[in-house]
């Protein structure tokens, strides 16, 4: 059976698209830093795509004989930075571009001092270290923007 036109016109469309999203879009190249840090920018990726054909009859020539035929593709693309992943110093920090996430994120950075502040004040730690509990690790939180 022979191939349909718009078989040809949706195949050129998606190659395209296929080179344009791969994995190397949504998460970069990493770029080293010179203290030893390692930056990894985040993108979201949309993308969409649309195909379309008709054909016509023409004084006694089947519908299905392939002519004439009309048609059209067409797709796109839409990349958003959405952060930097940094690893380095032992530590791994999510740096966001997106403004509105941004209280959320100190929240959860500074949940983990405000918790062993806590703690200190009520004389926790004492206590669990009396009862002969074994004390958790210590987690180190950086607050960034």
């Amino acid at each position: 059976m022979a191939d349909h036109p718009i078989q040809g016109l949706m195949q050129t469309a998606m190659e395209n698209i296929k080179e344009m999203v791969d994995v190397n879009t949504i998460i970069g190249d990493a770029v080293e830093t010179p203290d030893g840090s390692v930056i990894l920018p985040i993108s979201k990726v949309g993308f969409g795509f649309a195909a379309g054909g008709s054909e016509f009859e023409i004084d006694g020539q089947d519908a299905g004989s392939g002519h004439p035929f009309g048609g059209g593709a067409g797709g796109g693309v839409s990349i958003t930075p959405i952060g930097f992943l940094v690893v380095g110093n032992g530590q791994v920090k999510l740096l966001s571009s997106e403004a509105p996430n941004q209280l959320y994120e100190r929240l959860i950075d500074l949940a983990p001092s405000l918790i062993e502040k806590i703690q200190s004040m009520t004389g926790g730690k004492n206590q669990n270290q009396q009862q002969g509990q074994q004390q958790q690790p210590k987690i180190v939180t950086t607050t960034t923007m």
